[in-house]
């Protein structure tokens, strides 16, 4: 059994680490930044800033979602059509857990 993490950064690394195996080092350290400052994750258990980092981390640098919000798209639906391109990017880093449409479904899915 492991120590317990001794501050707020170790213990999200922890759980991205757990999230996200094979998250490569540089985006690992992308993701633990954007939970670290994001002012709506600072009150998150670090597992849930963690994992609404690495989805937004990767949403907007793996995705065209950005290019889909310029081009006029609202955020559901720029969110709608890069679904799937999502998903195989934290499929790649190891995650078990998807980003759904639905949000009840995704929070069946919540570890």
């Amino acid at each position: 059994m492991s120590a317990l993490p001794r501050n707020r950064r170790e213990a999200i690394a922890e759980a991205l680490a757990r999230l996200a195996p094979r998250l490569p080092g540089f985006e690992a350290e992308a993701a633990l930044e954007r939970a670290l400052s994001s002012p709506g994750l600072r009150g998150a258990i670090p597992e849930t800033a963690a994992w609404l980092a690495l989805v937004a981390y990767a949403r907007h640098v793996f995705t065209e979602y950005d290019s889909l919000l310029d081009d006029g798209y609202d955020r559901d639906s720029a969110r709608h059509f890069v679904l799937d391109d999502l998903n195989a990017v934290l499929s790649e880093w190891g995650c078990r857990r998807t980003v759904s449409d639905d949000p009840e479904a995704e929070e069946e899915a919540a570890p």
